[in-house]
C-alpha cells in the first residue's frame, strides 16, 4: 500500500531553519503533484506549497521567499526547506500526494518555532 512518511520536524528558534522530507513508498509511489500542508492549533489545515513532476512549484503568500519545495522523482521524495522561520510557522506539517483518482496524506511532523 502507498504510504507517506514525513521527517525533519523539531524545535527551532525564530529566524532558524528546518528541512522537512517526505518519502513515498508502495506499489505505485510516484505522484504527479506533491504538496505540503500545515495545521496550527485552532486553525484549519492550510496549503503551503506544491510541486509538479517537472519541478514547477507554487507557494502560499505566507511562506514565499522563505520556503523552498523540491522533489526527487527517482527516490519518490519531496522536501521542504524552511528558512527565516517565524512563530506563526508553528504547526503540524503534512505531506500530500495526488494523482487523478487517488490521493494520500502523511501522518504529519511537528514544527515548533519558539524562543
Amino acid at each position: 500500500q502507498v504510504q507517506l512518511v514525513e521527517s525533519g520536524g523539531g524545535l527551532v528558534q525564530p529566524g532558524g531553519s528546518l528541512r522537512l522530507s517526505c518519502a513515498a513508498s508502495g506499489t505505485i509511489s510516484f505522484f504527479p503533484v506533491m504538496s505540503w500542508y500545515r495545521q496550527a492549533p485552532g486553525k484549519q489545515r492550510e496549503w503551503v506549497a506544491h510541486i509538479f513532476r517537472n519541478g514547477d512549484a507554487s507557494y502560499a503568500d505566507s511562506v514565499k521567499g522563505r520556503f523552498t519545495i523540491s522533489r526527487d522523482n527517482a527516490r519518490n521524495t519531496v522536501r521542504l526547506q524552511m528558512n527565516s522561520l517565524k512563530s506563526e510557522d508553528t504547526a503540524v506539517y503534512y505531506c500530500h500526494a495526488m494523482r487523478r483518482g487517488e490521493q494520500h496524506w502523511g501522518q504529519g511532523t511537528q514544527v515548533t518555532v519558539s524562543s
